[in-house]
């Protein structure tokens, strides 16, 4: 009854140690986030781009279906259009904080699904040994293949849409995704505490989720800010070659693809959805950098 008594003190004190620590370390991470200007910066950029997003019919001074012929290749500046307008006379400016929103909605989704079933493949190829060598032969293969070829060839098989353009992407970037899981796994993996776990009878479920998910999350992390980076811009190009999100739905994209067509009479329609796609990229980058150090100060 002592021992049993000890031993249920033992780990409670472990249980509020251990939440101590996390907190500690919850503070510690903030305080290296504030004082790395990379980090603040592009998240800055992130936060702006993302408001624009999601307050988009509240910001946008029009709406950007809006056609006013009369008005088309109005200047920046004239007839109440402060970026101008586009061959339609829609107004430009409404027209790139849509474009956001789709870019948004692009990036975070297909990250996030890359992460999730990235996560998924590497954890299991690392963990299981016989379906290793089948499930990164997969990834292979499709490594092999140029991002931007597999997302036009995916496109052409499912067809222009919002949603097919998030599957596309997602698919292009599991595989890299679940490499950067697989590696990060294989270090936790060898640790001693997990052959302590094993020796104690721990599940296979138990060890993979409870324990060795949690530590990669730093890595995957980092990798999923770098994607959602590249979706931006492979969802522009996607939409620029017409093959992404389909007129006339608004994206920076398909922006610029009208524009190309133009530019010698209306550079506004290439130069200020050039600079929003630059901006957010460039954004998304800097603070992906600065997580990298931030989650893991080891690679800096």
């Amino acid at each position: 009854m002592m021992r049993s008594t000890l031993s249920s003190d033992n780990s409670s004190r472990l249980s509020v140690r251990r939440r101590e620590l996390l907190r500690e370390q919850r503070l510690l991470n903030i305080r290296r986030f504030f004082r790395n200007g990379h980090a603040v910066a592009g998240a800055l950029i992130v936060l702006i781009m993302i408001l624009l997003a999601v307050f988009a019919p509240l910001l946008a001074p029009a709406d950007p279906l809006a056609q006013t012929v009369v008005n088309r290749f109005a200047k920046p500046g004239t007839a109440g259009y402060l970026l101008g307008a586009d061959k339609l006379g829609r107004d430009l400016l409404s027209r790139i904080i849509y474009g956001a929103r789709v870019s948004m909605i692009v990036g975070v989704s297909s990250s996030l699904c890359s992460m999730l079933f990235g996560m998924i493949i590497g954890l299991y190829a690392c963990y299981y040994k016989a379906i290793d060598n089948i499930l990164m032969r997969i990834c292979d293969g499709l490594s092999a293949i140029p991002s931007i070829l597999l997302a036009i060839a995916l496109m052409a098989v499912l067809g222009q849409s919002l949603f097919n353009v998030i599957l596309a992407l997602s698919i292009v970037y599991i595989p890299r995704m679940a490499r950067i899981s697989r590696s990060a796994a294989f270090v936790v993996k060898e640790q001693t505490y997990i052959e302590a776990l094993r020796s104690q009878g721990a599940s296979s479920f138990r060890i993979i989720w409870r324990h060795i998910a949690p530590n990669i999350l730093p890595a995957v992390v980092v990798q999923a800010s770098y994607n959602f980076a590249d979706a931006i811009i492979t969802e522009a190009s996607l939409s620029f070659l017409g093959v992404g999100v389909p007129a006339p739905q608004p994206s920076w994209g398909n922006i610029l693809s009208e524009g190309r067509e133009v530019i010698t009479k209306a550079w506004w329609m290439v130069v200020y959805p050039g600079i929003a796609t630059a901006l957010a990229v460039m954004g998304t980058n800097i603070f992906g950098d600065g997580l990298r150090d931030i989650l893991d100060p080891h690679t800096s």
